[in-house]
């Protein structure tokens, strides 16, 4: 007899298919992998967009160049960690003021080697913006199908046990069918999330970038400008 206590989520969880149940515990660990990424993927580009405005600030408030990287490298020996534009800012900084104290610099080689040098921190700061979206948007994609692949093993099995009774009845294959549909379940709750905070931090990270790439040309302009008038 088929009661409402045997039809529970845990219970036909417990009593789900070996497969099924390694299709729930693979869905189940994605999601939960993913939700810590979401989440460790959300401070990191809000503290990212937080620095990025303090520093714009800073930079454009008319602030001696010199003074803030001399700054900068001086809390850097007190293991001060820095990420995203002020990176961008050192390696470009440092490159330069290494070649104009070359006797007789060349115009064209400063800068081509100061933008080389931005161009590799902006690449470094790319990668660590888009670190973990690979996984979200794998978790987004795949976590449907995985749970689609367990739902249709286990409404085989539900048939199968069906060749071995003599009445089929609906309380007969309600247990089976609903463990099975627990599978896809589990795999729209593992992809959902991921799929959005995905999009949501794509969009953020291309942003981001962007202002990033932006900063590196105004800032080349400015370094350009200050080569000519020494």
């Amino acid at each position: 007899m088929v009661t409402e206590e045997n039809l529970s989520v845990l219970s036909l969880v417990l009593n789900a298919s070996l497969l099924v149940q390694g299709v729930m515990a693979i869905l189940f660990l994605a999601s939960a992998i993913s939700w810590v990424m979401i989440v460790q993927r959300g401070i990191y580009l809000s503290v990212a967009q937080r620095e990025f405005r303090e520093f714009e600030e800073t930079f454009w408030s008319g602030v001696d160049l010199n003074s803030l990287y001399k700054d900068m490298s001086e809390r850097q020996e007190e293991n001060f960690a820095y990420s995203g534009i002020e990176n961008i800012f050192r390696a470009g900084f440092r490159e330069f003021n290494r070649l104009v104290r070359v006797d007789k610099p060349d115009p064209g080689a400063v800068m081509e080697s100061t933008d080389r040098a931005m161009r590799i921190a902006l690449s470094r700061e790319e990668e660590n913006l888009s670190t973990h979206l690979p996984f979200l948007a794998s978790v987004a994609s795949v976590s449907p199908y995985i749970g689609l692949f367990g739902t249709v093993w286990g409404i085989m099995n539900s048939f199968r046990g069906l060749a071995m009774v003599q009445q089929a009845t609906l309380a007969t294959v309600a247990p089976g069918i609903s463990e099975a549909l627990i599978a896809t379940a589990m795999g729209l709750f593992a992809a959902i999330p991921a799929v959005i905070a995905y999009n949501r931090y794509a969009a953020l990270t291309e942003r981001i970038n962007s202002s990033y790439e932006t900063f590196a040309d105004e800032f080349s302009s400015i370094l350009y400008r200050q080569f000519h008038a020494r």
